[in-house]
């Protein structure tokens, strides 16, 4: 019993910002990876961007110095703050967590949330 919630989706000018949140919820023992993927009309999902529980980033180039993730390990919540808005960023966008439910099962389980529709006007 894991939940994965979205917030912060909407709709901006090209150019402006929007900060999405994630907050995972439940059975938690440890996360490992928390991360945003998004999937636009016609295209595959794709990475956005990920975060380690040691704070270590990974972005997809098309975003790299526009967005930047980070988390909040206390409260199992994960950010992407996006900047420099472009209308080719509007998607779907998914957090997903990798989770480790119980202390005595060490493999960890992806969740995924239901996704937060951004949209980006020119």
């Amino acid at each position: 019993q894991v939940q994965l919630v979205e917030s912060g989706g909407g709709l901006v000018q090209a150019g402006g910002s929007l900060r999405l949140s994630c907050a995972a919820s439940g059975s938690i023992f440890s996360i490992n990876v928390m991360g945003w993927y998004r999937q636009a009309p016609g295209k595959q999902r794709e990475l956005v961007a990920d975060i380690t529980s040691g704070g270590t980033t990974r972005y997809a180039d098309s975003v790299k110095g526009r967005f930047t993730i980070n988390r909040d390990n206390a409260k199992n919540t994960v950010y992407l703050q996006m900047n420099s808005l472009k209308p080719e960023d509007t998607a779907v966008y998914t957090c997903k967590a990798d989770v480790q439910r119980y202390w005595y099962v060490t493999s960890t389980m992806a969740y995924w949330g239901k996704g937060a529709l951004v949209t980006v006007s020119s």
